[in-house]
């Protein structure tokens, strides 16, 4: 029996960890409160042998080029790119980047890989700076504060509720306005989810 798993069931394992992994980070957040029968302390995830075969951006927009030559429709496509995907633990947030790059793109312009990697990366800059202008107006932020720390959490990979830079972009309000932390979480969620999808693109944000 051949030991090496071939691409395509090795990506729908990594897909499977993925689900399994972020649905218990849900539970424990969420602090369900139903009974289970698994020990989920017992359980061993093999995350160094994920990692060290991890689908990085770069094969994912490779995978782009190569199979744009051999599919017939950008929905074919899409779902083979899809399994890559979420088999990436470090790109899982960038699926819809990734399709709407698909879909808003003519793949066929491009002689080689690397051209489609500069193409993307150029259109996701563009995305980014339209999201987080959007972000700013829709919550009604602190513009130069919500810039700086949606620059600083970009930097850093991922966003932060310590310190001041959360609330000084937040909207005038009291701390004991009951809406203060509803409207805080809310922003904050928001702000980590851009980050996750944006992450490691470049770019500015304005």
């Amino acid at each position: 029996m051949n030991s090496v798993l071939a691409k395509t069931p090795a990506q729908d394992y990594r897909s499977a960890y993925n689900d399994i992994r972020d649905w218990l980070r849900r539970q424990r957040e969420g602090g369900a409160p139903e009974q289970s029968n698994v020990d989920w302390d017992d359980v061993v995830f093999e995350v160094d042998l994920l990692k060290s075969q991890e689908i990085n951006l770069d094969y994912i927009l490779e995978l782009i080029f190569d199979n744009n030559k051999k599919v017939k429709t950008k929905a074919a496509l899409v779902e083979e790119v899809r399994r890559a995907i979420r088999a990436s633990l470090d790109n899982r947030a960038k699926e819809s980047l990734l399709v709407d790059f698909i879909n808003q793109t003519d793949l066929s312009q491009f002689d080689d890989k690397a051209s489609v990697i500069e193409a993307f990366f150029t259109f996701a800059q563009a995305e980014q700076l339209r999201e987080a202008q959007e972000l700013i107006s829709s919550e009604n932020l602190n513009a130069e504060a919500a810039k700086r720390y949606i620059v600083h959490s970009l930097k850093r990979e991922y966003a932060s509720d310590n310190g001041t830079e959360l609330n000084a972009m937040l909207p005038k309000m009291s701390p004991l306005n009951p809406l203060y932390l509803t409207k805080k979480q809310t922003v904050f969620q928001k702000v980590a989810a851009f980050v996750e999808k944006f992450k490691g693109v470049g770019g500015a944000i304005g």
